[in-house]
């Protein structure tokens, strides 16, 4: 349960200070700036991981949790309760930051700028190439040590820097189901949840064949 509880905040924090940076800029005349946003979705994710990554790994993203398993370091009884877990907070945050911005219309959810196969592939893509960090600086399940939160908050920065205006580079179903429901747009979100998932789940095998017969 603790661990459950902690994927929970963390993918509160993620989603309230990520989306709610988007919100502010729509809402103050781009004070934040895309390059804030971009910024604030990976200091967010630094910080959880070096807050929770002991305690639970701080996957934060049920993209990540399911590569996880699939890659055979995390346990398959224990994953619905971590995706349960990560899109209860994620919603939370988005109920959350309704109240607080009752004008807003989106309220950070992720829309295609282009046509929805522009966004599926992107953001296949880029979850791919998010994962393949993940995996190679994670112990077990877990996202921790020294340089593991920097490492994976810089490409979740990086990533937001150059694709966001395009598809959102949203790189995680909770991220994009939350501010979804809460606005009420559900019309592009299967593009965010299964994009997510497969480029995740597809950068399983290739890391394992990057790492065969390598100490990981």
């Amino acid at each position: 349960m603790r661990n459950y509880v902690a994927e929970l905040i963390g993918t509160f924090a993620l989603v309230f200070c990520g989306t709610g940076a988007i919100i502010i800029n729509q809402q103050y005349g781009g004070e934040v700036t895309h390059a804030g946003i971009a910024i604030t979705f990976g200091l967010i994710v630094m910080s959880m991981i070096y807050s929770l990554g002991n305690i639970s790994g701080a996957h934060l993203n049920p993209a990540v949790s399911i590569a996880f398993t699939v890659a055979g370091r995390f346990p398959v009884k224990q994953l619905p309760g971590y995706i349960i877990s990560q899109i209860t907070g994620a919603l939370l945050a988005s109920l959350t930051l309704k109240l607080l911005f009752v004008s807003n219309q989106l309220l950070g959810a992720t829309m295609p700028a282009g046509t929805e196969m522009q966004s599926f592939i992107l953001e296949l893509i880029l979850t791919f190439f998010l994962m393949l960090v993940i995996i190679n600086v994670a112990v077990g399940s877990k996202e921790q040590g020294m340089f593991a939160g920097l490492a994976i908050g810089a490409v979740v920065g990086l990533e937001a820097m150059f694709a966001g205006p395009v598809c959102g580079a949203s790189m995680n179903p909770a991220r994009s189901i939350a501010p979804a429901i809460a606005s009420g747009h559900l019309e592009h979100l299967w593009v965010y949840i299964l994009a997510p998932v497969i480029g995740s789940t597809l950068s399983i095998p290739v890391w394992k064949y990057l790492t065969k017969n390598i100490k990981n």
